[in-house]
């Protein structure tokens, strides 16, 4: 259709027909859209309001029509930021007001934390209990409120913030004064020695409940003081708000609102103050393990509610807490980690336990009916954190993964290499998630002359049910993804989800590579070499290629090309070669070809890191590395015992198949790397920090190795390699993490290419490290050895006796010069030494042409030559 401005709905309607159909925009609202779109209606604010939650960090958006009925309506949103990810940075440095503007739409823009005034120590501070005076006074006025039984009367002690240090721990003599004290709080005090805490504490042989939360002894690195305070108190139920393997009844009850300051506790074994508690609430109380003889249905057969999100519970298997939940006969609502120790999904929780009629605040019947897999109603939200030392542009740069939308462009040509990301506006930002929105929000892409130069995006907003003025309008955040793809995983990237579920998914990844599936790749045996192509008449071997490269300088006199596959002995294409293909062409199984059957399994990110986790299980040579597709919470395991652990947390994401480093990140943001698989599937591997540099700058290596047989396993590797720099000094600054050419080697769309010849860059890197890379080239060579023999062992499907093949294996080098793999590259071409010069200076320091090598290199392929070629 020739380009012409659009004017009617039918027009309209043609010409967005597919985005219309991709949009989801129920027809009923088609016209009304096309109305807003040709006249640039934004009315969003006359039914809609924007308003501060979370103490103003972030927005929600609030129905202010008297209702919305259900697909009555459509709004356009504008797109406040659209931008490639490279150009994230320069974009909020150099465009005024832009770091501004999305300061204040992602609530980064100012510093919350309000300056708190330093107390006066002689002043007489406001107790949280309404007390002012010193500890001694305190003291004695909870003394005096138990009349005639005195101190021995006091059971409940709370002593916060009070600044008591060590020696005034001991001068206040608690043991002696209070011998019958259950609950002790200490919390905000000035507590530092672990040995002078301990003494004090194990003298209250009594107690059942104590409280040293922020005081400066429990960042000690002394790990003993609570194993020697739990040891010295025997009785104790609850240490720092968490049970204690001793927990019993006080714990449940002081949980369900039973005991406390008023009622501290009654032990007469002929009363059960449990029996008539209806809720109990035990979040975040580190339980490992539920026993029928403490959490015990009979003696808490009235509870309604139980809340037992935040506990490991690692010790009960699923079918035991199932179970004992079921003999809850009252138990109606019921709030749990999803995923976590009950299981995965909230439709499988809610299919074990029929009877209850709430989960996580939503009610039983609207998960059934809706098969919804999660719950995220009582999520904590990932709020950004605020360093007063930062820029605006870096604190969006962080905050934005919160806010994002993406899409990728495309014509009747090609699909854009990189995905484009976009911010909506201030009323579309607003939109918070929920599992069961009542809107719905589309891209958009009008096209108001015909053409894609016309294009102009938004986003679209309609309600999705009936809603009411006041009522806070969401949007599910994961839309059309349900658990099968990860969901509750994937939530992770704007809320704070259970941690302990995804770091015992991480520990149960560890424990099954550290088995791996094959006990060890064993090494193939190097066995004599395969038999040599050249026939016994002389006759010279006829060659079919659609590579230039190959017509160019393939130019050995026992070669020569043909137009004819059908009549070739050796089939040398770009293309992949299956059985359809075969029969297609008409090709026989005599033939050679450049490809071995099932090689993905090295050339695809995915596969490679499979087939080496399978193999070897953890290896140095090859960081640690997930599919985000298959194994995103074990990633997010990962991410969280790192983080716990203060270890390194930066991440390289790489598309499955695709080359030159496009769609590839470098980030240590876990909701980046979370979003990032919108752009397409991708591994995520743990990046290299502390990479060898050559004169300041990143480098890695690019080997030739060529593949005769996989059964028996013989390869062989050219003699030179090729040294790729990336143009800017290496930095870990996370300004710098955009930076192509600081963090990347493979230098494309015009940028400047830096590569060596390898006698040069072998000289100059032993001066400037003072190695010998002889040494390092043995440690390649043997771990490239291992990659190949990890593929032949896993894969067994790979040997063919007619297959011959190139593959390009990328090294980089950590600080310590071992070898890291970053990726094998199927290359079919093998005219690289044409490519970058018209001379090749080989590893014995021999300079041959280009044209020269590529023919010896391919001779050793078909042939008995391997002039410039080591076997391995």
């Amino acid at each position: 259709m020739a380009s012409s401005r659009i004017e009617t709905f039918e027009d309209f309607v043609k010409v967005h027909a597919l985005l219309l159909t991709a949009s989801g925009i129920p027809s009923s609202l088609h016209h009304q859209l096309f109305q807003k779109l040709s006249t640039d209606t934004f009315d969003g604010g006359n039914s809609f309001q924007v308003e501060p939650c979370e103490d103003g960090r972030q927005r929600r958006l609030i129905l202010i029509s008297d209702s919305m009925l259900k697909d009555s309506q459509v709004f356009l949103i504008d797109h406040a930021w659209t931008f490639r990810l490279a150009d994230a940075r320069n974009q909020l440095q150099e465009i005024p007001g832009l770091a501004e503007r999305m300061a204040s739409l992602m609530c980064v823009d100012h510093d919350l934390a309000a300056d708190s005034e330093e107390p006066d120590a002689n002043s007489g501070d406001l107790h949280e209990n309404g007390f002012q005076g010193t500890v001694f006074e305190l003291l004695e006025s909870e003394i005096l409120r138990q009349g005639e039984k005195g101190a021995e009367g006091v059971l409940w002690l709370e002593l916060d913030e009070l600044d008591i240090d060590d020696s005034m721990l001991c001068s206040l003599d608690l043991s002696n004064k209070f011998p019958n004290l259950i609950a002790l709080s200490l919390c905000g005090n000035k507590l530092k020695d672990v040995e002078t805490v301990v003494q004090e504490v194990t003298k209250l042989k009594t107690l059942r409940a104590l409280w040293l939360n922020d005081n400066p002894v429990l960042h000690h690195s002394d790990s003993r003081m609570e194993d020697n305070v739990l040891q010295g108190v025997p009785s104790l139920e609850i240490y720092n708000s968490s049970f204690t393997d001793n927990y019993g009844e006080w714990a449940l009850g002081f949980c369900g609102g039973i005991h406390g300051k008023d009622s501290p506790g009654n032990f007469n074994p002929n009363i059960h103050p449990l029996e008539n508690m209806t809720s109990l609430d035990l979040s975040d109380r580190g339980i490992h393990n539920l026993s029928i003889q403490t959490f015990s249905p009979f003696k808490m057969g009235s509870v309604s509610y139980l809340n037992l999100r935040g506990n490991p519970l690692d010790q009960n298997s699923v079918e035991v807490l199932l179970k004992l939940l079921k003999e809850f006969s009252c138990l109606q609502a019921l709030e749990v980690d999803i995923p976590g120790p009950l299981g995965r999904s909230a439709l499988e929780i809610l299919e074990a336990l029929p009877n209850l009629s709430l989960l996580n605040g939503v009610m039983a019947s609207k998960v059934l009916e809706t098969k919804m897999h999660v719950i995220d109603t009582m999520l904590q939200p990932r709020l950004p954190e605020l360093d007063p030392n930062e820029s605006l542009a870096d604190r969006v740069i962080s905050a934005m993964w919160l806010y994002l939308m993406t899409y990728r462009l495309a014509d009747e040509e090609k699909i854009d290499e990189t995905s484009v990301w976009y911010v909506m506006d201030e009323l579309g930002s607003a939109l918070r998630h929920s599992d069961a929105p009542n809107f719905r929000v589309s891209p958009f892409l009008y096209i108001p002359d015909g053409n894609l130069a016309s294009a102009v995006s938004f986003s679209v907003l309609w309600p999705t049910e009936n809603v009411n003025k006041g009522d806070e309008c969401t949007r599910d955040f994961l839309f059309g993804i349900g658990e099968e793809k990860q969901r509750s995983a994937r939530l992770t990237a704007w809320f704070h989800t259970p941690q302990n579920y995804f770091i015992q998914e991480y520990e149960k990844y560890c424990k099954h590579l550290g088995l791996k599936t094959f006990a060890s790749a064993s090494p193939c045996t190097k066995a004599s070499k395969t038999t040599s192509l050249n026939k016994q008449d002389g006759c010279i071997l006829r060659v079919y290629t659609d590579i230039p490269q190959v017509e160019q300088f393939l130019t050995r006199p026992e070669f020569v090309l043909t137009n004819d596959p059908k009549e070739a002995d050796i089939i040398w294409t770009c293309m992949q070669v299956d059985e359809d293909v075969k029969k297609t062409i008409g090709l026989t199984e005599s033939q050679y070809i450049n490809q071995f059957p099932f090689e993905a399994c090295l050339v695809m990110k995915h596969h490679l890191a499979e087939t080496v986790q399978k193999a070897q299980g953890f290896v140095k040579w090859f960081q640690t590395t997930y599919n985000l597709e298959t194994h995103l919470s074990q990633l997010v395991g990962d991410y969280f015992v790192r983080r716990r652990d203060g270890l390194d947390n930066l991440w390289i994401l790489k598309p499955w198949n695709m080359a030159r480093t496009i769609d590839t990140t470098v980030t240590g943001d876990l909701s980046a790397i979370i979003r990032l698989m919108e752009t397409g599937p991708k591994i995520c591997q743990k990046y290299i920090e502390r990479p060898a540099l050559f004169k300041g700058k990143k480098f890695d290596l690019r080997y030739i190795v060529l593949v005769r047989s996989v059964n028996p396993l013989e390869i062989f590797l050219a003699d030179v390699f090729w040294v790729r720099l990336a143009n800017n000094p290496y930095s870990l600054d996370k300004s710098t993490l955009f930076e192509y050419e600081t963090h990347f080697t493979v230098m494309n769309y015009g940028r400047k290419l830096n590569h060596m010849n390898t006698p040069e860059f072998v000289m100059e890197f032993e001066m400037e490290h003072k190695v010998q890379w002889l040494d390092i080239h043995q440690r390649i060579q043997k771990m490239i050895r291992t990659v190949f023999e990890s593929a032949a062992t896993v894969h067994p499907q790979m040997h063919s006796t007619t297959s011959r093949a190139m593959y390009g294996v990328d090294v980089m080098l950590d600080c310590s010069f071992q070898p890291k793999l970053l990726e094998v590259t199927y290359c079919p071409d093998c005219g690289r030494a044409c490519k970058y010069d018209t001379k090749v200076v080989v590893g014995s320091g021999e300079t041959v042409k280009g044209q020269d090598f590529f023919n010896d290199v391919f001779g050793c392929l078909f042939l008995d030559e391997t002039t410039h070629v080591t076997p391995l």
